[in-house]
């Protein structure tokens, strides 16, 4: 075969034309019967009729949709092929047949514009015959192959594989099964272009195993479906044949009776008029489905939830304020405001049953006890308690249900709450309302305003039921760390009321009182073996525990007693904690009492709020030579860079550091914890006194802390979170804070005993702060007077100097500036003028 292919090509032109042809891909011994209607193909074919060999290179276009293909179209592989028969048709469209030779190689593919046809310049591939064992083997796995193939796809007639079985020659038995093979354009030009026969067989090979597989699946597929739709319609048939005979026999199938027992239920849960009727309608529209139907499941779904709503169903207050304050007594120590606004609540109920239930908003820092005081204002008013937590909800159907257009939809968690209650009034804990998100499935932010509107959500309707229900009587409570994270339009919908952290004083009782018996009995430890004394619990909370709340500090006594509880199993009959042993229950202490104790030449501390609490901010400041740049490290917010560069300002304008050279001088402020970020201007005034105390070489007085904003001209202006700075500070043993004179209203909300024991002095400028901030400021600005007092004798002193004495220049501007304008022109042009002025030169 490979010499007769040799013999062939000798006698073939290297320069043909070329046709591109669509959707298909010939190989050598193809017959192609083909539609030939493009102008370019039309005068190629005719130009290869005009030739006595009627030769003409058949190329597969890439892409079929281009109608006018350029070279980058067409692969530059492909066939010679001769025109055996051809007819013109009337449009002037041609029909030819073509019979494939031999494989040829474009080398050179141009445009002929005068002949207006592609012309291909060629290299005919030749091919070797290859008789190997591998090839023989090849071709029987192909053949094989193919048959299945071809009895798997019944696209092909079975009877033209025995036809392939009788072909000897490995190259005609691979093109000859490819050309016959339902596969893409790129798949065949692939095996149209592996020259080497034994390459060629495998892609063929391989190419056959993956479509087997493909159309495997397909059947597979297909045989399920078929079985699923005749299951479906024996069952539908079985089921209208059971309906008939169970009406013969006046009998009721199970279908019937849980519809009957539906409409029961409707009956007995007294749903209102809205409810009712969208039920009764669900129900007929369900008795005309099949029982088994998805739609049928859907139906019932709905149906249960909406009978099984409490539409009528309260549970009775506990209007005894005295037993409610207890109760709340009994849970949590402190806490003074919003018990009170609860027992408020419930008094305005006893006089008034019609009231709204309230929409408080508690917050504050984690572990105040806001999310368990929640719990226990359920129990003192006798209510069911339902907490739903929105931390990182981002779904509105979370809120407002899911709409019933698929199997699976829910309604939204509010009113799985409300149902699982069994009670149209439970107290509702919407738990982490300032860690919401949003995305493109909605703002659940948004869909809260509904139901936290007063004035709305008595007609609440959830997208799932689409009947409205009556949440106005809920008593919805939400907990937050951050109020800045809600937004303003849910903010105003809500009753917020501060939770604000505990004092050292406060602590020592919620241990005795609370948390210790509670650890104890959860350890398994009796009372009387385990004592930790007063001293213990202050270290504890001064070196391994530093919160707003209780919850770190509930863990560190929870470790005190498993420590107990070993102790006791090992044979000791009491454990005693002392401030001396505690470090052997917890180890090496985690936090050190010296952050006002640092307090130095350009050190000092401040005070800023963060959603957990207040904290002390302990800020450094330093000089070195450079070329006057401000450095800012501590992972600074824009408000803070800010704040720094007023205080330098300030500094500044104010004659502090007369001996500093500023353009030769970096200044380096930072702020200790860097990896934590900082912003605000609260700590304006703290800033100034450091780049202050820099400045004058003044050491910041120790224990003493401060916060405020400050501008440019030294006015201290009133800033927020003022409460827990002043917490914070106590706990961290400051003895004196410098604060906003208009922040002395927030000042009345301390605890009396952290007042008596703080010094507190409201300022209004930094001329009240440094003094009370700086050691030695009183020397400092008595010598700052006496150098200015200095400076203004040398000036008067120079104004009663001789006239003589005076710089020329100045004696020349008063002369004109009481000159007449005449004059002027005339002491400009005087000679005298002149002379002067080469004096005053050579003076200098």
């Amino acid at each position: 075969m490979a010499e007769e292919i040799k013999k062939q090509t000798l006698s073939l032109p290297t320069v043909v034309p070329a046709v591109a042809i669509r959707d298909v891909v010939m190989f050598p011994g193809m017959s192609l019967p083909l539609s030939v209607d493009r102008e370019k193909s039309v005068s190629a074919v005719e130009l290869a009729l005009s030739e006595p060999g009627k030769y003409i290179l058949a190329v597969s276009q890439k892409n079929a949709e281009i109608e006018d293909p350029k070279e980058a179209d067409i692969y530059h592989f492909g066939v010679i092929a001769q025109i055996s028969q051809n007819l013109k048709m009337p449009d002037g469209s041609m029909k030819i047949f073509l019979q494939g030779l031999a494989r040829a190689r474009v080398t050179k593919l141009e445009m002929n514009e005068v002949a207006g046809a592609w012309f291909a310049t060629v290299d005919y591939i030749e091919e070797e015959d290859d008789n190997s064992p591998v090839v023989q083997a090849l071709m029987r796995k192909v053949l094989d192959e193919f048959d299945h193939y071809a009895r798997v796809s019944h696209r092909i007639a079975v009877e033209g594989v025995s036809f392939l079985r009788q072909i000897n020659d490995a190259s005609k038995l691979a093109d000859t099964v490819a050309s016959n093979m339902l596969v893409k354009t790129e798949q065949r030009q692939e095996i149209l272009e592996a020259v080497h026969i034994k390459d060629r067989l495998e892609k063929i090979l391989k190419l056959i195993t993956s479509e087997v597989e493909i159309l495997g699946l397909e059947e597979k597929i297909h045989s399920k479906v078929r079985a699923q739709i005749e299951k479906n319609q024996k069952e539908y048939y079985l089921n209208e044949q059971m309906k008939a005979i169970q009406k013969e026999l006046s009998q009721k199938d199970d279908f019937q009776k849980e519809l009957d027992a539906l409409r029961v239920k409707i009956k007995k849960n007294g749903l209102p008029p809205q409810a009712k009727e969208a039920a009764e309608k669900e129900i007929e529209r369900l008795s005309k489905m099949a029982p088994f139907s998805p739609e049928a499941t859907v139906s019932r779904t709905y149906l249960d939830w909406l009978v099984n709503m409490p539409w009528n169903h309260t549970t009775e207050d506990v209007l005894d304020l005295k037993e409610a304050k207890k109760i709340l007594d009994e849970d949590h120590f402190g806490l003074e405001k919003p018990k009170e606004r609860i027992l408020e609540y419930l008094a305005v109920s006893k006089l008034n049953n019609s009231l709204r239930g309230p929409v408080l908003c508690f917050a504050g820092a984690p572990g105040v006890g806001k999310t368990s005081l929640a719990k226990s204002i359920a129990r003192a008013i006798g209510r069911k308690f339902v907490r739903m937590s929105l931390g990182g909800v981002r779904d509105e159907s979370e809120i407002r249900g899911h709409r019933r257009t698929y199997i699976g939809s829910m309604p939204g968690r509010i009113i799985q709450g409300i149902s699982k209650a069994k009670s149209m009034n439970p107290v509702f804990l919407l738990d982490e309302i300032d860690k919401m998100g949003s995305d493109w499935r909605g703002d659940p932010a948004a869909a809260l305003l509904e139901l936290l509107d007063p004035e709305q959500n008595k007609e609440f309707t959830d997208h799932f039921l689409d009947v409205p229900f009556d949440v106005s009587k809920v008593m919805f409570i939400t907990t937050a760390n951050s109020l800045a994270n809600i937004p303003s339009t849910l903010r105003d919908r809500l009753e917020i009321i501060d939770f604000d952290g505990y004092t050292e004083y406060e602590k020592h009782d919620i241990v005795d009182k609370y948390l210790l018996p509670k650890q104890m009995k959860m350890h398994g430890l009796k009372e009387g073996q385990l004592e930790v004394t007063h001293e213990a619990v202050a270290l504890l909370m001064r070196d391994y525990v530093r919160e707003a709340g209780v919850r770190n500090l509930d863990r560190e006594i929870g470790s005190l007693c498993r420590k107990a509880a070993k102790k006791i199993v090992d044979g000791s009959k009491k454990v005693v904690v002392t401030k001396e042993n505690l470090h052997e229950f917890l180890g090496v202490p985690r936090y050190s009492n010296f952050a006002t104790e640092e307090n130095g030449v350009g050190i000092a501390t401040g005070l800023a709020w963060t959603s957990v609490g207040g904290e002390t901010l302990s800020i450094e400041a330093t000089k070195i030579p450079g070329k006057g740049q401000l450095i800012l490290t501590g992972m600074l917010g824009n408000v803070m860079k800010e704040s720094v560069r007023a205080a330098l300002t300030y500094a500044r304008s104010r004659g502090y550091g007369k001996d500093v050279d500023f353009d030769k001088t970096d200044f380096h402020v930072h702020f200790p914890e860097g990896a934590v970020p900082k912003d605000g201007p609260s700590a304006g005034s703290v800033i100034t006194t450091a780049l202050t105390s820099l400045l004058t070489g003044l050491p910041v007085k120790k224990h003493l802390a401060m916060t405020g904003e400050v501008t440019i001209t030294g006015r201290v202006l009133p800033v927020g979170g003022i409460k827990e700075k002043f917490l914070a500070a106590y706990r961290e043993g400051v003895k004196t804070i410098l604060y906003p004179h208009t922040n002395e209203k927030d000042v009345s909300e301390l605890p009396e005993r952290v007042r008596k024991e703080l010094t507190l002095i409201p300022v209004k400028h930094m001329d009240e702060v440094l003094p009370l901030s700086l050691e030695g400021w009183k020397e400092f600005e008595a010598k700052l007077n006496k150098k200015h007092g200095s400076k203004k004798s040398a000036k008067t002193h120079k104004k009663s100097l001789p006239a003589r004495v005076i710089p020329a220049k100045k004696t020349a501007k008063k002369a004109v500036k009481k000159a007449t304008p005449k004059a002027k022109k005339t002491v400009k042009k005087a000679p005298a003028h002149k002379a002067v002025k080469a004096k005053a030169k050579k003076r200098k």
